[in-house]
């Protein structure tokens, strides 16, 4: 049944919708991720700025990238290449390209659309530019439950899965010893909530990440001449003219597309949970950031996996090695066994942020429809049980089961994207026109956009914000 469905789901439907709707939203916006790109760094050093009590932009884009590099980048990149070959990693390079435009619409709607929180934080994401942006609760609640059954429980597993495969692997762990120690920690954290996995992720991430990319470079320049032949290696495996690898351009296409989405989630309506939460001037600056993390997981991170598994040599076609084995082999081949350990220890700790960011997502989506305490801890069980039961099945029920959840949840919010595109649009050109005009940091009047259902604590217009700003002065002048 899993099976038939994602058939469905993937062969028919979600690749065309993918980079289909990717392309188009590119060519719209002219090209949006480009045209910002220098600007992304920019914009990156001005994100950590934040107000108190708030989440900077810098820590929104640290959680979603901590969300993502686990399993997607360790594990994904090389599920990839066993069932869809080298060229898998070419249709995953091309549709984060796309999926930039994508991310960046739908981060940039979410900052939109956010609610504010009795307690100063804020809320947001598909669920709630669904409701706000179409007036379709229907639609959100279908939505929030998708969420939380991809991420909650179905992504949860997965990462579960892949530190029981890499601990078994290295230390010859039992499958079920790893989950019950990562359930227990688990059930530990996940009372801290979205600032405490923040302020983790924030270092925690930069600093794995670097340490990977480093690991990369060195098995890269310890086989720089092979280099040239393995990029041509991927681009013919793309087009099916190596016919040596895998199971021609079908599989490439299939496998590179599914598992791109994985390692990035443009277009999947996780990341908006996150770039909502954070405190920005402009909601397209956040979109800007997000936009970035998709380079960042894809092109750089994705790559890295890339690279040294098929620089090593480990790979050949029709091997068995499950997952997260492949690349920890790799590494090994190259720098000798600790190199195993590094892998089983990066990947350790980027699936502890994975783990809770997913955690988190859920509970996001669970707040939307309900605030009622009883269904949150019944949500909080079946977390940690269903970590538990990912560590000790199979690596194809494990993905099945997150592929089908996670095909329907990117349907659902793509759906809403082309919905709400001319809106999109309109928060672009705001901030287009701005920049134009020599506006450095470009500011959003919620004035300008007053026929939207925007939450004004939210997004106060610029007259209010003025008020509000010298009465603080005033207070703070008193005080002095």
């Amino acid at each position: 049944m899993l099976d038939i469905l994602n058939d469905l789901i993937w062969g028919k439907l979600l690749i065309v919708m993918l980079i289909g709707l990717g392309l188009y939203f590119t060519i719209a916006s002219r090209f949006i991720q480009f045209r910002y790109f220098s600007s992304m760094f920019r914009i990156f050093g001005q994100a950590f700025q934040r107000q108190p009590g708030q989440l900077s932009s810098f820590q929104a884009l640290m959680v979603s990238v901590a969300g993502l590099v686990g399993a997607g980048i360790i594990a994904g990149v090389s599920v990839a290449i066993m069932l869809g070959g080298p060229g898998a990693i070419f249709w995953m390079w091309l549709a984060a390209l796309v999926g930039m435009a994508t991310s960046y619409f739908e981060c940039s709607l979410a900052q939109l659309y956010k609610r504010r929180e009795d307690d100063g934080t804020y809320r947001g994401g598909p669920a709630f530019y669904i409701q706000h942006g179409l007036g379709q609760r229907w639609l959100g609640i279908v939505v929030s439950i998708l969420l939380l059954m991809t991420f909650g429980f179905g992504f949860n597993a997965v990462q579960s899965f892949t530190v029981a495969s890499s601990m078994h692997d290295t230390f010859g762990m039992p499958s079920y010893v790893s989950g019950a120690i990562l359930a227990v920690v688990m059930g530990l954290v996940i009372f801290g909530g979205i600032k405490r996995i923040a302020k983790f992720a924030d270092v925690l991430v930069p600093v794995m990440a670097f340490s990977y990319i480093a690991m990369a470079l060195f098995v890269i320049g310890s086989h720089l001449d092979a280099v040239p032949a393995t990029f041509v290696l991927i681009f013919k495996s793309a087009f099916g003219l190596e016919p040596a690898f895998a199971g021609g351009i079908g599989a490439a296409i299939l496998m590179g597309v599914k598992r791109g989405l994985f390692s990035n989630e443009a277009g999947l309506g996780s990341a908006p949970n996150v770039a909502a939460v954070a405190e920005v001037k402009h909601p397209a600056a956040q979109g800007i950031v997000q936009s970035l993390s998709v380079f960042i997981n894809t092109i750089i991170m994705g790559s890295c996996t890339a690279l040294i598994i098929l620089l090593s040599g480990v790979y050949q076609p029709g091997t068995e090695m499950a997952g997260v084995v492949l690349t920890q082999t790799a590494v090994a081949s190259v720098v000798g066994e600790w190199g195993r350990v590094f892998v089983t220890i990066a990947l350790l700790l980027f699936v502890f942020t994975s783990l809770t960011y997913n955690y988190y997502l859920g509970e996001n989506a669970l707040g939307f429809f309900s605030k009622k305490r009883a269904p949150l801890m019944v949500y909080r069980a079946l977390v940690v049980a269903l970590v538990l039961w990912g560590s000790v099945q199979d690596l194809g029920t494990v993905f099945a089961f997150a592929d089908v959840t996670m095909g329907l949840l990117a349907i659902c919010n793509l759906i809403a994207l082309v919905l709400l595109f001319k809106v999109g649009l309109r928060l672009m050109r705001d901030y287009d026109n701005q920049i134009k005009a020599g506006v450095e940091s470009p500011v959003f009047d919620a004035k300008n956009f007053a026929d939207l259902d925007i939450d004004p604590a939210a997004w106060p217009s610029k007259s209010n914000t003025v008020s509000v700003d010298a009465a603080e002065a005033s207070n703070l002048a008193h005080q002095r």
